[in-house]
């Protein structure tokens, strides 16, 4: 029997990867023990204290959980040893062996046993995961020795099993060692078998491996899936073809939000075209729009251009006079904002008025210069004001800055969602590239928010109509037939308008050109130059003036610079 056992254990080793050659099955060198106990004499001696003797018993039950039952005889101070817990076992995953039920001589603290008690110690404890089915059979490998924190003279291992051997083998050394141990042998029935090693190094562990019939026991690996930035982001047809998916669909149907609700509603062809400002000889925009007004309709933003043009406006309109004040060739350029008494402050719309007031603050002038504290405190509720008031004019459903906060948070939110997504799936499986979709998708819709406000038929109207106004500021044929009387007013009236369409230079020299009876003259009725100043020089100052106010009013931050 025992010669029939030989040949299946030698066939045995030539089907199992890792195994000893077959000639040295059931007797490994003996040579390999001199060398062993060379290499950890002079750690042995050196360490306090040793195990005497460290005796085994391993039972494998059928379901596949290996049993143990230890004696440990020991000199010295109790010894502690570092299980081994974890190896890997394929470029994904990591394989687990679980220790559990312990009991005994000693404490189980995570991986590692820390004996009680003198000279000898008894320990129980269960082993889950030593199992793997390996085609034909199924293989047994425990690390069952070792693994001290002192050297162990001797090392003795007895394995009873629910099936006839097949084969077996035992290494002896550091983890990964090729080197057999002492005596490897089964016993006359086929179904034990008996392993020993002689002296095992600190941390050295005996490591049996033992094969079974296939079925011999329902065990198998226990995975856990090991963390590597390459696996975690894995692309192939699978994880490709779902995040090309998932883009679509993400993206797709932000497209369709876009479309459904963030699109201004259209306008009749009709509705667009060039359009003068002069309706009977006087200076009518359409639609009445106001220069701030035409800035938050273009953009759907209350912008730093739009409170300058109103100052402008409200300067040309009578409420206001600017005051250039007189300077030396190093100076900064000042002006002085002076409140025109006759025209009833009441009138303005809620977003001037809040600018007037925040303006001049109770006082009859200020400096340019001294905009600044109150000034920029107030400058909120001219914005609050400006986007209600064109809510108010029936231009949008809703203010433009709560449609953009609102899609913007929630793409924000998305955003945050899809990296905790990708963080999960990087971790825990090969899925990490589906979390990508949903942060790009939450990035877009965070972008995208800027664009959901959308205009109602009535603003698109507006928006329309000024375009065509912008388009007739453009022209080059303005106010051949408007009487030199009028066009100063006329020419002044447009130049608010220039600032937002960006035509300052223009207006300004075209403002400076005439005067109400068509001769050159030192000042206009609102803008007043220093001494030696003339309307020559007006085209420099305008875009100085609207270059430092829009600098003045940025350093609040109460407003989106340009």
């Amino acid at each position: 029997m025992a010669g029939s056992l030989l040949h299946r254990a030698a066939e045995g080793l030539r089907r199992t990867a890792g195994s000893v050659a077959a000639a040295a099955t059931f007797a490994l060198a003996l040579s390999a023990s001199p060398a062993l106990a060379a290499g950890t004499a002079s750690t042995s001696s050196a360490a306090a204290g040793k195990i005497t003797n460290d005796t085994l018993e391993l039972e494998l039950r059928q379901d596949g959980v290996l049993h143990v039952k230890e004696t440990v005889t020991f000199e010295g101070d109790p010894p502690t040893r570092k299980l081994v817990d974890r190896t890997r076992y394929d470029d994904g995953n990591d394989r687990l062996y679980q220790v559990v039920n312990f009991k005994g001589d000693g404490t189980l603290t995570g991986d590692s046993i820390t004996l009680t008690g003198t000279d000898t110690a008894k320990l129980e404890y269960d082993v889950k995961g030593a199992v793997t089915p390996l085609g034909d059979i199924q293989e047994l490998r425990w690390y069952a020795a070792g693994g001290w924190s002192v050297p162990v003279t001797l090392a003795k291992v007895k394995v009873t099993g629910p099936a006839q051997l097949q084969n077996l083998s035992c290494f002896a050394g550091v983890l990964a060692s090729a080197i057999g141990c002492t005596t490897a042998s089964p016993d006359h029935t086929g179904v034990e078998a008996e392993f020993e090693q002689q002296e095992l190094g600190p941390d050295e562990v005996l490591t049996v491996i033992i094969g079974y019939p296939a079925n011999a026991t329902k065990g198998a690996p226990v995975l856990e899936r090991r963390f590597e930035l390459a696996n975690a982001f894995t692309l192939n047809t699978v994880t490709g073809g779902a995040l090309a998916g998932l883009l679509v669909l993400m993206l797709g149907g932000l497209g369709l939000l876009y479309w459904t609700r963030g699109r201004d509603a259209r306008v009749v062809g009709h509705e667009s075209g060039s359009l003068s400002g002069v309706e009977n000889g006087h200076f009518a925009p359409p639609d009445g729009v106001r220069p701030g007004q035409i800035g938050t309709l273009m953009d759907e933003q209350a912008d730093v251009i739009d409170v300058t043009a109103t100052i402008v406006d409200l300067a040309v309109r009578g409420y206001i006079r600017i005051d250039e004040q007189p300077r030396q060739a190093y100076d900064a350029p000042d002006w002085t904002l002076v409140r025109l008494a006759g025209l009833p402050a009441d009138a303005l719309l809620p977003y001037e008025r809040a600018l007037y007031d925040a303006i001049f603050d109770g006082r009859d002038s200020v400096l340019l210069s001294q905009l600044q504290g109150a000034f920029g405190a107030k400058l909120g509720k001219v914005r609050d004001a400006l986007y209600r008031d064109v809510v108010t004019q029936g231009w949008f459903a809703r203010r433009p800055d709560t449609v953009r906060t609102r899609w913007t948070t929630l793409g924000v939110l998305l955003t945050v969602a899809g990296v905790l997504g990708t963080v999960a799936l990087a971790w825990f499986t090969t899925y990490g590239l589906l979390g990508l979709a949903v942060i790009i998708a939450g990035a877009a819709l965070a972008v995208g928010g800027q664009y959901m406000p959308a205009k109602t038929a009535k603003g698109a109207g507006a928006l329309a109509h000024t375009l065509g106004f912008r388009e007739y500021l453009a022209s080059g044929d303005i106010g051949g037939d408007i009487p030199p009387a009028q066009r100063v007013e006329l020419f002044s009236r447009y130049l608010p308008y220039a600032v937002i369409f960006d035509s300052v230079d223009r207006w300004a020299r075209v403002v400076s050109s005439v005067t109400g009876n068509g001769t050159q003259a030192d000042n206009l009725y609102w803008y007043h130059g220093p001494a030696e100043w003339d309307l020559s020089k007006f085209g420099d100052s305008m875009r100085t003036f609207t270059m430092t106010t829009s600098g003045a009013i940025s350093s609040t931050r109460q407003f989106r610079s340009l």
